[in-house]
């Protein structure tokens, strides 16, 4: 990080969560416990009191870091209730999702593509399909044993009426089976994970109006803080809510409401699984976005992701794998969050196989931090333009072009 005096006093932090239908309140307690425990571990003083803001759900932030004493307000952009909306699907429906989805990945090609990647995330997005044909087969399967069963047993008494009851039996076991799983999908993540990336391709990479809608609403909400008297306003977009940061940043820019003499905007993506969306045939909102913001002045974009992260696709230039880099690229910065080194041995051991709970990481404490730290970035003295002014990128990153798709026209 670049030694220069603190500029930041006041922040504005605006934090969207990625495909996630549970109440923001969530959010707020990790930042509660994972910053005290981050202050304990590196020194300084971090603070969480009521909102003192209008608008979306939030919390104000005190802290005093670097002999500094600053104010930051975070809000959470909430898009929950379409999130829920959108996982509001039967088990039939749900397996043609899971259908139309598979299709639409790899009949344009794109699962190949992705493949080219980063495989964990490839990998997270191939494991709802395949445990949900496991719970498939295991409700046929065990359904024609009690079937086959009963028409065995009481055949020679009953003939074809223990046929028939036998197969309204199998029919019932198999749908009891199916729906033991729903109700565990809270740990087996099948189901959300369907609807997830369902979700996004259902029309091929384009976004659905009522995403549209609440995005444009984002950005009035930004729009509105940039008019304030505070230092900076932080942007935080994590998983896919990366993605949607990215859009919506790009309005914001191209309606001109970024002030010249106003806060300091930048822009913090997290684990973030911009290929997903990006290289899908009709994604070329998305893919223009990407594009523009790479090249603009108005902001500091710093993408952070770690080969830790199973579920994001990390260290890929999200611009330059999209195939949309233009010639005077400046961002992202693309740097690892290297949960291997800023995690002692015993916690790394711990998280490890904890995937959904490692995707989350960013927004955590790290028992060995290095030079990435969450509330430093939201609540300490250093804008993020200042913080890694100085910071190369990661070498390891993949920055070339494996999009099939990468046209911008609307």
């Amino acid at each position: 990080m670049t030694e220069s005096h603190p500029e930041i006093g006041r922040r504005r932090v605006f934090y969207i969560p990625g495909y996630d239908p549970i109440h923001p309140r969530r959010y707020r307690e990790l930042y509660r416990k994972e910053g005290a425990a981050q202050a304990a571990i590196s020194g300084y003083e971090i603070g969480l009191t009521p909102k003192t803001t209008k608008g979306p759900y939030g919390w104000h932030v005190s802290a005093r870091i670097d002999g500094q004493r600053v104010e930051a307000d975070v809000q959470v952009l909430v898009w929950s209730d379409i999130v829920r909306g959108s996982m509001s699907q039967s088990i039939p429906a749900t397996y043609l999702q899971l259908v139309r989805t598979a299709w639409t990945y790899i009949a344009s090609g794109t699962l190949r593509r992705l493949m080219l990647l980063r495989k964990g995330p490839v990998i997270a997005a191939l494991y709802p399909i395949g445990m949900l044909l496991a719970q498939a087969v295991l409700g046929i399967v065990a359904g024609w044993v009690v079937a086959a069963g009963t028409a065995r047993i009481f055949g020679p008494w009953l003939g074809v009426v223990a046929s028939a009851g036998g197969m309204v039996l199998g029919l019932a076991v198999a749908v009891m089976i199916l729906r033991w799983f729903k109700r565990r999908d809270g740990r087996l993540f099948a189901y959300y994970l369907m609807h997830d990336y369902a979700y996004s391709a259902r029309l091929g990479g384009a976004n659905p109006p009522e995403l549209e809608r609440r995005m444009a609403e984002f950005t009035d909400t930004i729009g509105a803080a940039l008019l304030e008297p505070v230092d900076e306003v932080l942007v935080v977009g994590h998983s896919s809510g990366a993605h949607l940061a990215v859009s919506i940043l790009a309005d914001l820019i191209r309606q001109g409401r970024v002030p010249a003499n106003g806060p300091r905007l930048a822009f913090l993506s997290l684990g973030q699984v911009v290929p997903m969306v990006s290289f899908l045939p009709k994604a070329t909102r998305l893919r223009a976005d990407l594009h523009y913001l790479s090249s603009s002045d108005a902001l500091t974009w710093v993408d952070v992701t770690a080969p830790g992260d199973g579920c994001a696709f990390a260290l890929c230039d999200p611009v330059a794998v999209s195939g949309v880099a233009p010639p005077g690229k400046r961002w992202p910065l693309v740097f690892s969050a290297q949960f291997t080194r800023s995690l002692s041995p015993e916690r790394w051991k711990h998280l490890r196989w904890k995937f959904f709970r490692l995707h989350f990481q960013y927004l955590c404490a790290f028992d060995r931090p290095l030079d990435y730290d969450y509330f430093q970035i939201t609540a300490g003295p250093h804008s993020l333009a200042s913080r890694y002014a100085d910071r190369p990128p990661s070498a390891s990153r993949i920055d070339v072009a494996v999009s099939k798709y990468t046209s911008m026209a609307a």
